[in-house]
C-alpha cells in the first residue's frame, strides 16, 4: 500500500513536430492510501494519458511521480518495480484475454513473476473471489463466457498480482445494468477486503456518484475540480459547461428547482433525491 503523489506532470505527444499536442499539464497531485478516486472528463482531457503515468507506461515528458515515497521513473529497476505495485485494468480488457483457460489466464501475471505453483494458485482462488468468477469456470475457455464473466476474469487476472493501487479505465463500458452493478460490487470489495487505493475513470457520471470519495475533473490536461461527490455535483452548471454530464438525480433535481421547487444543491443520488422531494413536500414547497 503506497501513497501517490504526483508533482509537475506534464506529458506532450509528437513533441518537435506538427502533430504536437500538450496532453497533461502542470499536474499536481498528492492521493493518501486506501482512498477511492473518481475520474472525469472528456474525450481527450488527458484522463487515459494520466492513469498511465502512475504504473511508469509513459514516461513524463516533465516532473515527478512517487508511489511509496519512491520516484518510480528513477531507473529501469523502479519503473519495473512499480508495475506490480500498481494494477492497470484498461478499457475493454476482454480483448486481451488470450490463454487456453480462465485459469492460466488469471495466473499468467504471478506466473511471470516467479512464484510457486502454491502461491499461484492461491493467488488465483483469491481473485476469482474478489470478482465472483466461479471456480467451476477454471477451465474453460474465456471465449465461451458472457461479456461481463470475462470482464471479471480480465480484472482477477490484475487482483492476482495484489496490487497496492487498482486503477480502472472505465470499467463498467458495453456491460448491461447487471454485469454494472456486479463490477461496481467487485471493485468495492476489493477495496474494503485488501484497503488498496481504488481509481476508477468513467463516463457515467452516476457510477462516479455512487462509487467515489473523491473525484478528479479533467479539461485540457489539467484538473479543473477536486473534491467529495457533493462539492463535485453541486456546481452541474461548470460540469455541464466543460462538456460533462451529471447524475440523473443531479439533472432531475436541476428541473425541478427550474419549476420552483426549493431543494438542496447537492444531490447526485436517487436516494438523496427522494429524501430531499419528500421534504420539500412536507415543507409545502411542491
Amino acid at each position: 500500500m503506497a501513497e501517490i503523489k504526483v508533482e509537475g506532470l506534464r506529458h506532450v505527444y509528437s513533441a518537435g513536430t506538427p502533430f504536437e499536442k500538450v496532453a497533461l499539464d502542470g499536474i499536481d497531485l498528492e492521493i493518501p492510501q486506501g482512498q477511492l478516486i473518481g475520474i472525469i472528463g472528456h474525450t481527450g482531457s488527458g484522463k487515459s494519458t494520466f492513469i498511465q503515468h502512475l504504473n511508469a507506461l509513459l514516461p513524463p515528458t516533465e516532473g515527478k511521480i512517487y508511489v511509496g515515497g519512491k520516484n518510480i521513473n528513477a531507473d529501469k529497476y523502479a519503473r519495473k518495480a512499480v508495475k506490480g505495485e500498481v494494477g492497470l485494468v484498461f478499457q475493454y480488457p476482454e480483448y486481451q484475454l488470450f490463454e487456453e483457460t480462465v485459469y492460466k489466464d488469471i495466473a499468467f501475471g504471478p506466473r511471470n513473476l516467479k512464484l510457486a505453483e502454491d502461491e499461484i494458485d492461491t493467488r488465483v482462488r483469491e481473485a476469482a473471489g474478489f470478482v465472483s468468477v466461479d471456480e467451476a469456470l477454471f477451465e474453460r475457455s474465456p471465449l465461451e463466457l458472457s461479456g461481463g464473466q470475462k470482464r471479471r476474469v480480465a480484472i482477477a487476472g490484475v487482483i492476482a498480482m495484489r496490487p497496492g493501487v487498482l486503477i480502472l479505465d472505465e470499467p463498467t463500458a458495453g456491460l448491461d445494468p447487471v454485469g454494472c452493478r456486479q463490477i461496481l460490487s467487485n471493485i468495492l470489495s476489493y477495496r474494503e477486503k485488501t484497503g488498496a487505493t481504488v481509481i476508477v475513470i468513467s463516463h457515467n457520471m452516476d457510477d462516479v456518484a455512487r462509487l467515489a470519495e473523491r473525484i478528479l475533473v479533467f479539461n485540457h490536461g489539467r484538473i479543473v475540480m477536486d473534491g467529495a461527490p457533493d462539492e463535485v455535483f453541486s456546481d452541474p452548471a461548470r460540469l455541464i459547461g466543460i462538456g460533462l454530464s451529471v447524475p440523473h438525480a443531479t439533472e432531475i433535481a436541476m428541473e425541478l428547482r427550474s419549476r420552483g421547487v426549493a431543494l438542496p444543491d447537492a444531490i447526485y443520488t436517487h436516494n438523496q433525491l427522494k429524501a430531499a422531494i419528500l421534504a420539500a413536500k412536507g415543507a409545502g414547497a411542491c
